[in-house]
């Protein structure tokens, strides 16, 4: 199949053709162009006469999701390391991709690289998809000629860190789906089940015990202000996310208090120690000087106040101090990590050691889930047995007390 390729326009699209060559041999294949006389005239001077061009619908795509951006530097990287060359290799990743907001990333990044853009300034274009990071290791893997070794070594610190993210919202999402379920079952309950049982006892003609009070109060409060309490809470939800993403100052609080919460609190720090290990040694490995690494490590951490401690560190490292000295300053790494790094600044194989780190609280993050899910279970058990049984009993008391009477 041949395949042509033509430089980007405002409009364009990716067209199918067919035609005959030199030879009357009947060829297919495909080519970006801004209408279909370029492909024509494309297709003449290759010698090609064509008789079907039809342009490609494009589905709309889903949104660019980090795991994509992973994908696509695995595929590249392994592909370059076969020695297929950089353009034929986004040819390849492009049409490979069942996502057309990523096909249309990789054909807008092609096509900034062959106008002589180089590829690092190519992905800085996109700085919504391609991180500081991102493109600082990319750029000194060309400067150094071993770019396919720094992609092959991205996509595995990508891979790594999503693994990460990965293992603490499952950790996360299990007990905030199951309240969210309480919340709405006994919602339900207190608004039509209820007034059911209020109806029955209000024949009784006798006292009702305090439990059942309680519990009728609770339901005629949800009654009369039920749009209350859902638009209430959503939407203090809603700006309370929101302050926190548009706020540093809320930013920083909330971060510090996630990481003294019980019980998630130490599988949140170890997951930044994996992350902020694994970004230093990867930009280490890369031949980034230090500083300019510790540029991108405080955001890849994922928590405001590493990313404040990080600053510290830079600040210190800048005057002359050693990255042992100013990370135990930090006062937010443990001893482990410390007594790490300061091994490998002795020995020369900084990156090594803190790879080891990462692989080490990785590794801990893991058990920490696996553990944390055994935990979860019992309690939410508990929880969802005590409240719903909990009402259940408070409404069936009236009908004991009465069959204790009779």
């Amino acid at each position: 199949m041949a395949t042509t390729v033509n430089k980007k326009t405002s409009n364009e699209a990716v067209y199918e053709w067919e035609g005959k060559d030199r030879n009357g041999k009947i060829v297919r294949g495909e080519s970006r162009a801004g209408g279909e006389n370029q492909v024509i005239a494309s297709l003449r001077r290759q010698g090609i006469l064509p008789s079907k061009i039809k342009k490609r619908r494009m589905r709309s795509g889903k949104r660019i999701k980090p795991k994509d951006i992973a994908l696509f530097t695995r595929q590249l990287a392994t592909m370059m390391k076969a020695g297929v060359p950089l353009l034929q290799a986004f040819d390849i990743v492009g049409r490979g991709s069942t996502n057309p907001s990523v096909t249309k990333l990789l054909n807008d990044v092609r096509s900034d690289v062959e106008s002589g853009s180089s590829l690092s300034t190519a992905f800085r274009r996109h700085p919504m998809y391609f991180n500081a990071l991102y493109c600082n290791l990319v750029e000194a893997g060309e400067a150094a000629g071993i770019l396919e070794g720094l992609l092959d070594r991205l996509a595995t610190y990508m891979e790594k860190t999503e693994a990460i993210k990965s293992k603490i919202r499952s950790a996360l999402m299990y007990p905030t789906s199951v309240v969210i379920v309480a919340f709405v079952v006994v919602a339900i309950i207190m608004i039509f089940v209820i007034p059911a049982f209020k109806d029955v006892f209000s024949s009784f003609g006798a006292d009702l015990p305090g439990p059942t009070l309680i519990v009728m109060a609770i339901s005629e409060f949800f009654v009369s202000y039920w749009y209350l309490i859902f638009f209430g809470i959503g939407g203090s939800i809603y700006f309370f996310l929101q302050a926190w993403k548009r706020s540093e100052k809320m930013q920083r609080t909330m971060d510090r208090w996630l990481l003294r919460v019980p019980i998630f609190g130490p599988l949140i720090e170890k997951s930044c120690v994996a992350r902020w290990t694994r970004t230093l040694s990867t930009m280490f490995a890369a031949g980034v000087p230090l500083v300019e690494a510790l540029d991108s490590v405080g955001g890849a951490s994922g928590n405001a106040v590493f990313a404040v401690a990080t600053e510290k560190i830079q600040q210190q490292v800048s005057t002359g101090t050693s990255l042992t000295v100013a990370m135990s300053d930090a006062n937010v790494f443990p001893s482990m990590v410390l007594q790490m790094c300061a091994i490998g600044e002795e020995s020369g194989s900084i990156d090594h050691m803190l790879s080891k780190a990462a692989d080490f609280y990785e590794a801990e993050v893991d058990e920490a889930v696996a553990g944390l899910s055994s935990l979860m279970e019992p309690i939410i058990i508990v929880f969802l047995g005590t409240l719903i049984g909990g009402i259940v009993v408070s409404m069936y008391l009236p009908i004991f007390k009465l069959g204790q009477v009779v």
